[in-house]
């Protein structure tokens, strides 16, 4: 069975730094891509970042972009996901996932496994 267990979210003041983990469980998944979404009370879930199978390719929505740092260690079968400059709008559970194939998409439905979610509250 597969499971994914993200965790490290926390509350952190604006301008701070996290760093969250995804652990997967059941089978590896060096050969697909996977995902970061987040979704803020009230929003519907967004893309936040993804990468390849290999770590090689990474791609980050614009409002992230330059602050976020997405990596995957495929020996541990985890992917990060590093926040540094902190905002007070980047508030919002935060899940990844597992796409059903090796090329990043920003589109749920491409994706097969999710996570239950990690809390990130950032203070003004």
């Amino acid at each position: 069975q597969v499971q994914l267990v993200e965790t490290g979210g926390r509350l952190v003041q604006t301008g701070g730094s996290l760093r969250l983990s995804c652990a997967a469980s059941g089978r590896t998944f060096s050969g697909n891509a996977m995902g970061w979404f987040r979704q803020a009370p009230g929003k519907e879930r967004e893309f936040v970042a993804g990468i390849t199978g290999t770590g090689g390719s990474t791609y980050y929505a614009n409002s992230v972009k330059g602050r976020f740092t997405i990596s995957r260690d495929n020996a541990k079968n985890t992917v990060y996901l590093q926040m540094n400059s902190l905002k007070p709008e980047d508030t919002a559970q935060y899940y990844c996932a597992v796409a059903k194939a090796g090329l990043i998409s920003t589109d749920q439905t491409r994706y097969a496994y999710w996570g239950q979610g990690t809390q990130v509250t950032v203070s003004s």
